[in-house]
């Protein structure tokens, strides 16, 4: 029997090719910031797999949304211990 379901990494890789014409109207800088947005998606892949979502666009904006929250974590600890040292 083969297999029914395409892999989340193969439907991932589509979904941003059906972005590609988005992102090269882009600015450099900008394009550079969607590059990186495209790979929190891709280093989440497995996360996303899990997720068993109909829709491929939501698991990948939870997993920019995941990685956004990490950066603010850090970016607030690191806040309250330069106001705390001061």
């Amino acid at each position: 029997m083969g297999k029914t379901v395409e892999s989340y990494r193969l439907r991932l890789d589509k979904e941003i090719q059906r972005w590609s014409g988005f992102a090269r109207a882009l600015r450099k800088d900008d394009r550079e910031t969607f590059e990186q947005l495209m790979d929190v998606c891709r280093n989440h892949a497995s996360a996303g797999s899990n997720a068993t979502r109909p829709v491929l666009f939501e698991a990948m904006v939870m997993c920019i949304l995941v990685e956004q929250q990490k950066t603010l974590n850090r970016l607030n600890k690191k806040s309250a211990s330069t106001e705390s040292s001061s």
